[in-house]
């Protein structure tokens, strides 16, 4: 979970999730790295600009967890312990969407304890950086190339929208339509194998150049502010062994 400098002084920004009577269950501290949980006293709300988590459900999963908290006592016990259960997951859900600029801590009320969201393994930690080295990508190339999955990034090279190292979680759609317009890409070289029909082949990468704009544009909004995304459209080794252009 290595974080990069979200404020200009080496530390990233710092939320704390936790449900107790705002409509938000976010809160904020000026005291860095060493806050303790009862330092985040600034509610923030859901939409706050700073934040940006207009994507997909994001504002609303958060409010309606907040909303939801059970009275105290004994008998509501069991519907704390699912209320615990749930809110973690609904605090490694803007954990995973601010990313590696944001720390993102939650409090467990069934046993006063406070840990981690990792934006990357999305297991919680009891400290801000569980892990040894950089594990997940945080600039990634979307890129077009025959028989090469659809996706790029240092250290990883090409790999697959699913792929559980790069922690990237995107929606079953997306993976899905990144999957497709790989094999897209595969159909139109091996149909030019085929039949060497180079108006047919720039015709099929003209197109596939725009649906891979699009995807790349998908792919930003669904990673949020904590990685980038760059499109570099259709490699010309795509091309294989089709002839140079004149």
């Amino acid at each position: 979970m290595t974080h990069d400098n979200g404020n200009g002084n080496g530390e990233p920004r710092h939320l704390l999730v936790r449900a107790q009577g705002d409509r938000s269950p976010l809160y904020a501290s000026n005291d860095g790295l060493f806050a303790d949980t009862s330092g985040f006293v600034r509610n923030v709300p859901v939409d706050h600009p700073a934040l940006g988590l207009t994507h997909g459900d994001l504002a609303r999963q958060l409010t309606t967890w907040s909303e939801s908290r059970p009275p105290v006592g004994s008998a509501a016990r069991p519907a704390l312990r699912e209320h615990v259960k749930k809110g973690l997951e609904t605090a490694q859900a803007p954990a995973r969407y601010l990313g590696p600029t944001w720390a993102v801590r939650y409090w467990d009320e069934r046993h006063g304890t406070t840990k981690f969201a990792c934006w990357g393994c999305l297991r919680p930690h009891w400290t801000l950086d569980p892990h040894d080295s950089p594990r997940h990508p945080l600039h990634i190339t979307v890129e077009g190339e025959y028989k090469w999955h659809p996706l790029r990034a240092e250290g990883f090279g090409d790999f697959a929208p699913d792929d559980q190292a790069a922690a990237l979680g995107l929606s079953e759609e997306l993976v899905a339509d990144l999957y497709a317009w790989a094999a897209e890409i595969d159909a139109a070289m091996e149909t030019w194998l085929r039949n060497r029909d180079d108006a047919e082949l720039e015709a099929a990468y003209e197109r596939l150049r725009g649906d891979g704009s699009q995807l790349a544009e998908r792919l930003g909004r669904e990673l949020g502010p904590g990685r980038t995304v760059t499109y570099r459209g259709l490699q010309p080794a795509a091309r294989g062994l089709a002839p140079a252009a004149q």
